[in-house]
Formats: C-alpha cells, sequence, structure tokens
C-alpha cells in the first residue's frame, strides 16, 4: 500500500496525486499540515522521514521517498501504464525541460518556506511579497508558453495524452491564479491546463477535492 504524505494546497504534493490517479494506484493520504503549530513539516517525527521538511513524501515497497519528480519517475518505473513520459529520447527530453522549468525554476523561489522568509526574516510588505510571487510565476510560464510552441504539443504538453509535464503544469497554473495572475498572455497553456481539469485524475487530485481541504 503507499502512503502519500501531502498537504492540500501543495502543488508539489498535487503533482504526485495527479499521477497516482493517471496510472490508478490506490494511496493513503496523510495529512501534513504546513501552517499549524508552526508547520507540522518542521516536527521530528516528518522530519525523519523528510529532512527538508516537505511534502510530498511517499512511503512504499522500495522505501521512503521524497521530491516529486523524483517520486512521478519512481511511479512511471515502476506502473510503466499509462507512461508518463513518451517513448522517444527527444520527447522524455522534451517533457523533462517543461516539468523542470516549472518544478525547479518557477516553484521553488515562490513556495511557502521561501515566501515566509521573505516577509518574517526580511521584513518585506504582503504587497512585495506578491509582487515577488507575480514576477517569478510569470516569468517562468512565459518560458513554458514558449516551449509549447512546438508541433508536438497537442491536446497535452506532449502529444494527446497526459505526461509528467502536465502533472506539473496543472498545480502551477492553479497556484498562479490563486495570486491572480492573469494568464490572458499564455493562450496555449491555459488550454491544456482547462482540459486537463475535465478529466477525473486531474479533479480528484486538486486541492479542493482533498479531506484536508480548508
Amino acid at each position: 500500500m503507499l502512503t502519500l504524505y501531502t498537504y492540500f494546497r501543495s502543488s508539489a504534493a498535487y503533482r504526485v496525486r495527479i499521477a497516482l490517479n493517471l496510472k490508478g494506484l490506490a494511496y493513503t493520504p496523510v495529512p501534513v499540515h504546513l501552517l499549524k503549530d508552526g508547520g507540522e513539516q518542521n516536527q521530528p517525527a516528518y522530519r525523519a522521514k523528510s529532512p527538508l521538511g516537505t511534502v510530498p513524501t511517499l512511503e512504499c515497497d522500495h522505501g521512503v521517498l521524497t521530491q516529486s519528480l523524483a517520486i512521478l519517475e519512481y511511479l512511471d518505473e515502476t506502473h510503466p501504464a499509462p507512461a508518463l513520459l513518451p517513448a522517444d529520447p527527444g520527447g522524455r527530453a522534451r517533457v523533462r525541460a517543461i516539468a523542470q522549468t516549472i518544478a525547479c525554476d518557477i516553484h521553488p523561489i515562490n513556495n511557502l518556506r521561501v515566501l515566509r522568509y521573505l516577509v518574517h526574516t526580511l521584513g518585506i510588505t504582503p504587497e512585495q511579497k506578491t509582487a515577488w510571487y507575480r514576477h517569478w510565476v510569470m516569468d517562468g510560464l512565459a518560458a513554458v508558453e514558449a516551449l509549447l510552441a512546438d508541433p508536438r504539443t497537442g491536446a497535452f504538453c506532449h502529444g494527446d495524452t497526459p505526461t509528467l509535464a502536465d502533472c506539473c503544469l496543472v498545480p502551477q497554473v492553479f497556484n498562479a491564479l490563486r495570486f491572480d495572475c492573469d494568464l490572458s498572455g499564455f493562450p496555449t497553456l491555459s488550454r491544456i491546463a482547462a482540459h486537463c481539469d475535465t478529466l477525473d485524475a486531474f479533479r480528484a487530485a486538486a486541492p479542493g477535492a482533498q479531506p484536508d481541504a480548508e
């Protein structure tokens, strides 16, 4: 049985929930509240599982796994169908590039622990925090939109079946809209995200559908 340590609004955990649903894998969600009592992710019991104190963490037959992209690739290797990566090397590299643009370039400088450090340690205002968030999201999504200007883009980021890239795109679009980012200049990624949101696997993974949603 798979156990996923998750937080309803974590985009990294959201990615993994999508992948688990796409592959039809049952799992037990264990909520880790990132704000309650100073953040449950900072408790010693959880830090023993995830040294960085982040979600998601996946407990599985092969041990305790951290880092969403590593978990996504693990799921694809251990449960190959439906595949989250294309069969050809060029396609796999393209999908990974889109996913990593989101997961490695946009998300890390805008996640909760960075935003809290900006406010509580460096003393920036809430307005400055929001400006920081929107700047880096818009800059990164502009790059994603450019990557999608490729004939290999289809109904999804790559072709006409969901891939690892879509697992990353949808949570990032959700967060961008939560911060009132204007995505009208990104028609392709907006179209893809809207299409994904019509699918059961994506809808069931959405923050509002989680047992710990507030």
